[in-house]
């Protein structure tokens, strides 16, 4: 099974400083939380020596939204790769036209097209390339604080200190305070292309918009002739209680970009998904935006599959249902630590912990590590903790992530003499 299980953890930790990050290896080790992946299955993941299990209330930003090693995507996986590989993404491809119907489907409104990808970034880059052809303008409009991804476009779009290293970045990108209709009309001019935004930007802290927000953009864009691009990578596949979390809006986007938990936690594949109108970009050259893996044939059962799950209507009720459980039980918890915790940001099951000061993020998430629960804290806003758990928690395992949090902030409060 190749290097599966045959090594130490001190030799993997020893390995992945000298060849892959000594930064990442260095920082754990001395924060003792030196964790490595070893077995997983469904909410929880083990050390890889097996002396320690966590809770996964990260879930990758929502790749494990069906849990860790789903027996149906697994069974999925299987059998696809039973008959097919990756295939050739210049040729007509049953797999993706198939993957492509049914997300055409489950989209709002009249978005029909899609276009494969493997990372969120790639998908990112995609949006932002048919709004500038499509409009012949070059301006993208983004949250400040946000978040979209590593690559190109995508990194333009992110926050500075992603950006800031690695010197001048492509002309036309700005950012705006998120959930203030005026500053992204003062943003706004004749060169704009599209205004970009996760529906609820966790990195900034899982901050949740005002209800009447996404509808106000949704006008602006209209009367300026502006495209709307959602980020609905992590927000996306049931994550809020509904299929998308734009859904909550009632505002139908230009484009809406997919991915972490399309690959049911094994198989990467995204999406960027647009109007028909926007298809004409592709008119005269089919092939002016391409990617190998993207839609890799093998991988598209599995997305399939993740779309059926996700969108089941006794799905989305549970996660509504266990969502209220937490609500419930996170009004306990700040009752119990008020001066540690200010508010709780939450739509569905993602939620965000907003507490006392910036150092309370980086002090709860060694907390969650010390009592079970794998939790980060909000980048670009170190004051809020995320939680994030896979979408297929039940009651009672909620219960358990409720009492461990309990204890995490137990001594979160006592670190931090609140």
């Amino acid at each position: 099974m190749g290097a599966i299980n045959k090594l130490s953890k001190q030799e993997s930790i020893r390995l992945f400083h000298d060849h892959v990050s000594r930064g990442k290896a260095d920082m754990f080790t001395s924060y003792g939380m030196d964790f490595i992946f070893g077995r997983r299955e469904g909410i929880y993941v083990w050390d890889i020596d097996g002396q320690k299990q966590l809770i996964n209330c990260h879930s990758n930003g929502g790749v494990f939204n069906l849990g860790h090693r789903n027996p149906e995507i697994i069974k999925t996986l299987a059998a696809a790769m039973e008959k097919l590989d990756i295939g050739n993404h210049h040729l007509i491809s049953e797999q993706r036209a198939v993957l492509a119907e049914k997300l055409a489907q489950l989209m709002p409104g009249d978005i029909k097209y899609t276009v494969f990808g493997v990372s969120g970034g790639e998908a990112i880059d995609a949006a932002i390339k048919i709004a500038r052809a499509y409009t012949k303008r070059s301006g993208i409009i983004s949250a400040q604080g946000g978040y979209h991804g590593h690559t190109g476009f995508a990194l333009a779009a992110g926050d500075e200190k992603y950006r800031k290293p690695f010197g001048p970045m492509p002309p036309g990108f700005s950012q705006v305070t998120f959930n203030d209709i005026p500053a992204l009309e003062r943003a706004m001019n004749n060169q704009t292309a599209a205004v970009l935004f996760e529906t609820v930007p966790a990195t900034l802290g899982i901050s949740v918009p005002d209800r009447a927000f996404f509808k106000q953009v949704r006008e602006l864009c209209d009367s300026k002739g502006i495209l709307l691009i959602i980020d609905e990578v992590q927000t996306g596949l049931g994550r809020t209680g509904k299929l998308w979390g734009i859904g909550h809006f009632d505002v139908v986007p230009d484009i809406i970009v997919i991915g972490k938990g399309l690959s049911g936690g094994m198989y990467p594949m995204t999406a960027t998904c647009f109007n028909e109108k926007l298809e004409t970009v592709f008119k005269d050259d089919p092939f002016i935006h391409v990617s190998t893996f993207g839609g890799a044939e093998v991988g598209c059962p599995v997305a399939l599959k993740v779309l059926d799950m996700s969108s089941d209507p006794a799905f989305l009720k549970h996660v509504q249902t266990v969502a209220l459980l937490f609500e419930q039980g996170f009004s306990r918890l700040k009752s119990k630590y008020p001066k540690l915790i200010v508010s709780i940001r939450q739509l569905g099951l993602m939620m965000g912990v907003k507490m006392a000061n910036e150092m309370c993020g980086p002090v709860m998430t060694k907390s969650c590590y010390d009592n079970g629960i794998l939790s980060i804290y909000a980048n670009n806003d170190t004051s809020v903790s995320q939680i994030m758990p896979p979408l297929v928690i039940s009651e009672q395992e909620t219960g358990e992530v409720l009492s461990r949090l309990d204890k995490a902030f137990e001594q979160a409060n006592t670190l931090l003499d609140l």
